[in-house]
């Protein structure tokens, strides 16, 4: 059987989601913890790539396995998170049709970055401080200038393996919380790299050292070279998946964000 599993994890320690030889990464924890709950070979397979140290508030992942006699879907989530380090938590475990896919049943996806103008150390893994605040305004004009169905080339990792860069933005803004400021996109796909290269280059804007309307015409340029660097993996989250209503059935996930979408 096909299974969802919703987690969450600190990307700080890992070297990002998907499995690399070598070094640690969420997506080969949640194998071996799976495979060793279930005593059986277990492989998953996630909505999304986040890079070293970029974290999650929502991912999703799917499986495939049998579940032993006796062993029910409580008592394996409760298993998998004794098993699992523990800045990887599992919240929602629940069957899905044999043809759902973690990534390409996916919809819409959105990021949040996170940047702090107050000191914090606690904040520090969480987090991109600065010093003096951007000119928050100037930001969300250019940010405004990202929705709607564009060509992304400009603001995608050379060498990616994609087929098109072509997104359609949904949201993208800048917002106010407590003691800092927090960027959030929407869309119904993201190229490698993007949410951290138009941050870099939004924060160039709100440091003054490129207007809206340069921002604009660096966009259109779809040449990597002319974006800012990409802002620190640590403000970084995946923080939503969304995935059409009938997948997700009456799976009690987190209250507070749609978890399905109609788009």
């Amino acid at each position: 059987m096909r299974y969802f599993l919703h987690l969450a994890y600190d990307g700080s320690a890992f070297h990002g989601w998907q499995i690399q030889p070598g070094v640690t990464t969420v997506q080969q924890e949640l194998d071996r913890c799976l495979s060793q709950v279930l005593r059986q070979p277990v492989y998953c397979l996630g909505s999304g790539r986040t890079d070293s140290g970029v974290h999650a508030s929502h991912q999703v992942a799917h499986f495939d396995a049998d579940l032993p006699a006796g062993l029910d879907v409580p008592t394996l989530l409760y298993r998998l998170n004794r098993a699992l380090p523990p800045s990887i938590r599992c919240q929602v475990l629940h069957p899905v049709p044999p043809d759902a896919h973690a990534r390409f049943s996916a919809k819409i996806r959105t990021y949040e970055y996170h940047v702090r103008l107050t000191p914090d150390p606690f904040a520090a893994n969480y987090s991109l401080y600065l010093d003096r605040a951007p000119d928050v305004a100037a930001m969300n004009e250019a940010a405004a200038m990202l929705l709607g169905t564009h060509d992304f080339t400009t603001f995608s990792k050379v060498k990616g393996a994609e087929k098109h860069y072509n997104c359609t933005c949904l949201e993208a803004g800048w917002h106010e919380e407590p003691g800092g400021l927090v960027f959030r996109i929407r869309a119904n796909r993201f190229v490698r790299g993007m949410v951290r290269l138009v941050v870099g280059t939004l924060l160039s804007v709100g440091r003054g050292k490129m207007t809206p309307q340069e921002f604009g015409e660096v966009f259109r340029s779809l040449n990597r070279v002319h974006a800012g660097g990409a802002a620190l993996a640590n403000g970084l989250f995946l923080c939503r998946v969304e995935y059409p209503a009938e997948l997700l059935g009456d799976a009690a996930l987190p209250t507070g964000l749609p978890y399905f979408s109609e788009v």
